[in-house]
Order: C-alpha cells, then sequence, then structure tokens
C-alpha cells in the first residue's frame, strides 16, 4: 500500500494531484505549522495566469500573535469580501478559456459560501478538484485519525496508522526524512520530482509552469488528468 501525504494547499498546483494519483491513500496534514511564506507557503495563496503574466490569489488569515499556530488553527480573515474578489479575479482571467464554462458554476459556489477556517476551504477545494480530474483516491485527514509527530516521526506515524508500507514523498522530502529510519522500520520511501509539463494555455504565450491547477482544467477540460500524469493516451 503507497500512502502520500501534504499539507491542505489552497487551489494546489497539477503536482499535488499528480502525487496523490498515484497513491492508494492521501493523507491532509492539517496538523503542522501554518507557514505564510518558503516553499510551504502555498496553503494560503497560489498563482493564476493573468493576461501574459500570473498572479496571486491570497486567502487572507489571521496570525498576529499567533507564530506557532497549526494549519487546522488557522482562521480565514473575513472582514473583507474576499471570496468575491477571488472568484471576479478568476472569472476575469478565465471567462474566454475553452473550458471555464464547465467548471464555473460548482467553483464558483464555493466561493458563494463563508468559510472560516482554512484547511476547510482548501480540502474543499481539493476534493472539487479531485473529483473534475476522475481521481479516486481516498482521503483522510490526519488530526482525524490521531497522526502525531514532525518530519520523520510525522511521516512513520501516518504509515504505521494507515497500514502502509510504501510512501511517497515530495522532493522535498529529502531535505528533511531520515532514510535510514524508513529503512529499520520496513517502509519503502518514494520521491516525486514531479515536472510540469507544458499545455495549451490562454494566451498560448509565454506558458508559465505550475499554476494552480484551475489552469488546466481550464484550458484543458477532461485531457487534464493525462496531461498531469504525462500519459500519451
Amino acid at each position: 500500500m503507497l500512502v502520500t501525504g501534504h499539507q491542505p494547499n489552497y487551489l494546489p498546483y497539477p503536482g499535488f494531484f499528480a502525487k496523490i494519483a498515484r497513491a492508494d491513500l492521501f493523507i491532509v496534514v492539517d496538523n503542522t505549522q501554518f507557514v505564510k511564506r518558503g516553499r510551504f507557503g502555498w496553503i494560503h495563496r497560489n498563482r493564476i495566469k493573468n493576461g501574459k503574466s500570473w498572479g496571486w490569489l491570497t486567502v487572507p488569515v489571521l496570525t498576529r500573535g499567533k507564530f506557532t499556530q497549526s494549519i487546522r488553527e488557522t482562521a480565514i480573515e473575513n472582514s473583507t469580501p474576499w471570496t468575491r474578489k477571488h472568484w471576479r479575479t478568476i472569472e476575469l482571467a478565465y471567462r474566454k478559456t475553452p473550458y471555464f464554462d464547465v467548471y464555473a458554476e460548482e467553483l464558483h459556489a464555493v466561493y458563494q459560501r463563508r468559510w472560516d477556517w482554512l484547511w476547510q476551504l482548501n480540502l474543499e477545494l481539493t476534493r472539487l478538484i479531485l473529483k473534475w480530474l476522475d481521481i479516486s483516491t481516498p482521503v483522510k485527514v490526519a488530526s482525524e485519525i490521531g497522526i502525531e509527530g514532525r518530519a520523520t516521526d510525522l511521516v512513520l506515524d501516518i504509515c504505521r496508522k494507515t497500514g502502509a508500507n510504501r510512501y511517497l514523498s515530495g522532493v522535498h522530502g529529502r531535505d528533511y526524512l531520515d532514510c535510514e529510519r524508513f529503512d529499520k522500520e520496513g517502509i519503502g520511501l518514494e520521491f516525486q520530482d514531479y515536472q510540469c509539463p507544458e499545455y495549451p494555455q490562454t494566451p498560448a504565450e509565454p506558458f508559465i509552469a505550475n499554476l494552480s491547477t484551475i489552469d488546466l482544467l481550464f484550458n484543458c477540460g477532461a485531457d487534464s488528468r493525462r496531461i498531469i500524469s504525462g500519459t500519451s493516451d
């Protein structure tokens, strides 16, 4: 059994879903520290194409005085109409793409709801995109099944509590996972080094890689799953 896990990112990029597609089970790691910047700074923001450039969509969150809060404890700052602004930005950026109308109604419905907790919003969007991509990998939430620890301890606990004998990590796992401990536990450790394939974008030039997966879906529709998986059929 191959399991993988990741923090609940906002409108994740295609590599996030390529990793889930390869696994037998996906764990939403909601109980690690919320980080605003750096390589883990995708929990509350992501990028979309905006004409010939790109722009951020950033969910406002409450962090003042909460420097060690977990992702699950991170509340959304709802004093501004950010959902309306995000949807309007998405609509203006993608309404001329070939498949915008296929997905717009369901996505708009998410932005018409009030969200108080970031992890819940991100999980809802992840499940929606999984459905659109026809990826049926089961999803469980770390804090709800009692997974604990940090770094190597966290990943090993994921494997123990799910019965997995293999774990698929992102490429950055090489920086913090203790491979020898996985060997001792009899758990196979694999790393994903995702390279975003080029696909048709609107406008066509320049191609910008690793945007939110909604960019791929709006441009390529049902073909998005094949593109993410890197298959030719």
